[in-house]
């Protein structure tokens, strides 16, 4: 194997945490643009907690509220604009996956010239990634994207409803102020698809991800048993602290870099999913529970034995014989199995999408090779998909 392996974030992780906010960001200057989503941490307290922190250690609130769901980038420019016109020192995010992202690409905007959609992946390369932005500190109230310690952001196009995204070095956070107690006011849904998100995560990748990274994976299966045992006990109930707690690590480990070092993984689910949520607004976790089911009996066909693997010691599956096409079968129902037990969609058709044709399924998988596609046009993955593939599985899951 030959890899790099670079993480800058400081995480500061805990239940009461919060009371730590003002003292992480007070070495990166006196005023914070305070980026939040459209008023739920008000109705719970956290926002005051988190000001009383920031002006605690003397640092002034600039309040930007309304991010949406699926982020769009007329927002994220709105408020790099009074990030500059108000001399910000920094952004923090506090939120879920949509917020913090937003908040990165927020931070970039402020020194980015230029068309600000260069910053952003399409076909497969981006045109001129962001080399400059404001510190950026997160604080999620969700367990589910682990954008909290990573540097990449999502973002969707208002005029062209395409849901993109972004890497960069300078996205990574300086500070992660994880309080598991800001979770334990989402409902039991949005724990759940928080729950398929972060499962999605690593189960996508660690299916897509090469030969002959045993250690990697025995840290992907980890994290994969540690959120089958708690995530239904977090769900079945949203005050047990613990089961925060342990959820909260798990969303940050699948997608903190450290699980996926060295395995040249690929997300073609997430792709197309970003196409139904940048179209639809549906939660991100609930349209991977529908799609990963249906990729997974897709692709398979073409690595039994990686499947097969997966149903064995994930789902502590015996092989009695079968082969390993049988046996990775039913590992991938018990993965369906276990996100329908946590209430969350396994098929296209729960989504509330409505009617869903063929023509609808074209486009789709259309969309989906817009933002990332190999030199073949096929979306990247093991296998790579062209576009029947893509309708094919979008098929599947109806």
């Amino acid at each position: 194997m030959r890899f790099e392996f670079y993480n800058p974030t400081r995480l500061i992780f805990g239940a009461g945490s919060l009371a730590q906010l003002g003292k992480a960001a007070r070495p990166y200057g006196k005023k914070a643009l305070l980026v939040i989503g459209r008023g739920s941490i008000k109705r719970s307290g956290a926002f005051d907690r988190a000001v009383s922190a920031l002006e605690e250690a003397g640092i002034s609130i600039v309040e930007f509220s309304g991010i949406e769901p699926n982020p769009r980038l007329s927002t994220a420019m709105r408020a790099a604009e009074l990030a500059r016109k108000e001399s910000c020192d920094m952004v923090i995010g506090m939120g879920g996956g949509s917020v913090m992202d937003a908040s990165k690409i927020i931070a970039a905007l402020v020194f980015y010239e230029g068309n600000p959609k260069d910053m952003f992946m399409r076909a497969g390369k981006i045109a001129r990634p962001p080399e400059r932005a404001l510190p950026i500190i997160t604080v999620p109230t969700l367990a589910a994207t682990g954008s909290e310690m990573n540097c990449g952001a999502v973002i969707t196009f208002d005029d062209e409803k395409l849901k993109t995204f972004v890497r960069a070095e300078v996205l990574y956070p300086r500070v992660a102020v994880a309080d598991p107690e800001l979770t334990l006011t989402v409902p039991r849904d949005h724990t759940a698809y928080g729950i398929s998100d972060m499962l999605a995560h690593v189960a996508e990748s660690y299916l897509n991800a090469i030969e002959g990274t045993p250690i990697q994976d025995r840290f992907a299966e980890g994290v994969m048993l540690t959120i089958l045992e708690w995530g239904p006990r977090v769900v079945e109930n949203g005050n047990d602290l613990e089961a925060r707690t342990q959820i909260q690590w798990a969303s940050i480990v699948a997608w903190n870099g450290w699980v996926q070092v060295g395995t040249e993984h690929m997300l073609p689910v997430h792709m197309i999913e970003h196409v139904l949520s940048g179209l639809y607004d549906i939660p991100h976790g609930a349209g991977l529970a529908a799609l990963l089911p249906a990729w997974m009996r897709f692709a398979a066909r073409f690595r039994p034995q990686r499947f097969a693997q997966f149903a064995q010691r994930v789902f502590g599956l015996s092989a009695n014989g079968e082969d390993k096409m049988s046996l990775a079968m039913k590992g991938i129902e018990k993965y369906e199995e276990f996100l329908r037990s946590i209430g969350c969609p396994t098929r296209l058709s729960e989504l509330g999408i409505g009617k869903i044709t063929e023509e609808m399924l074209f486009h789709w998988a259309e969309e989906s090779l817009k933002v990332n596609c190999d030199a073949e046009g096929r979306l990247p993955g093991r296998p790579p998909l062209r576009k029947e593939d893509i309708i094919e599985v979008l098929r599947m899951a109806l």
